[in-house]
């Protein structure tokens, strides 16, 4: 299974990105938890989690700057 691209997370909704975001978050507990209990079966999964939610957490992170500084140029004017 590939990686996800950036592009998607870019395309989904502040909710939509939110929801991700906790979902993997949970995704990764569990599969700590698993690691734990040793009944993780695909190491793997952690690199692709990993990956994802930095993705997310980016993308989340570029709107917030972007939000910032419209609202500071408005307030400048």
């Amino acid at each position: 299974m590939p990686l996800p691209k950036i592009e998607e997370a870019r395309k989904l909704s502040d909710q939509e990105l939110e929801e991700q975001i906790i979902a993997i978050k949970r995704e990764l507990f569990e599969l700590r938890f698993q690691k734990g209990t040793r009944r993780l079966e695909k190491p793997h999964q952690f690199k692709h989690a990993r990956h994802r939610l930095a993705q997310l957490m980016t993308v989340e992170r570029e709107r917030q700057l972007k939000a910032g500084s419209h609202s500071e140029s408005e307030a400048a004017e």
